[in-house]
């Protein structure tokens, strides 16, 4: 999904420490005059999951990356087990006291659905970990409302049926 066409603007940040340690991001942002600009990592984080592959955006070879591929959209009971899986390496990075960057196109919605299940994994509450989100990544955090919806079910639950 292109932010351009939604009227939702891509973030001017390129990332956003939603708790300590525990980073929302996207692939590109917004860089005002100089229009959409590419997010590349390098080595600020010891973890990064990633929620599309796009090439020459890092990390660097030597930190761990985790990687699917699952739309900004409706998504099937296997594409909820791959956000699982994802929300589980960040929850035990940031457990093991790691800093994790979870990220995708813009890092509202498939970062967004990521970073609330690490939160519930963490024992925050659904409806704090959704005004964390927002509060510090953006309100147009999850604006896709799939995702609030699978949350509020429980991906455990839909993953399962």
């Amino acid at each position: 999904m292109d932010y351009r066409f939604t009227g939702v603007p891509y973030a001017e940040e390129p990332w956003h420490e939603i708790i300590p340690g525990l980073f929302m991001g996207g692939h590109f942002r917004d860089g005002l005059s100089e229009g959409l600009l590419p997010v590349v990592v390098a080595d600020e984080f010891d973890v990064v999951v990633s929620m599309i592959r796009l090439d020459g955006h890092g990390p660097s070879g030597s930190i761990p990356h985790h990687v699917c591929h699952v739309p900004d959209g409706r998504l099937t009971s296997v594409e909820v087990g791959t956000v699982v899986t994802m929300a589980g390496f960040a929850a035990e990075a940031i457990r093991s006291d790691l800093r994790v960057l979870v990220r995708c196109r813009a890092g509202y919605n498939r970062s967004g659905l990521v970073v609330a299940q690490t939160l519930l994994l963490l024992g925050y509450a659904l409806d704090d970990a959704i005004d964390l989100i927002r509060s510090r990544r953006s309100l147009f955090a999850l604006h896709n409302s799939h995702f609030v919806e699978y949350l509020t079910t429980g991906l455990a639950q839909i993953r399962d049926e």
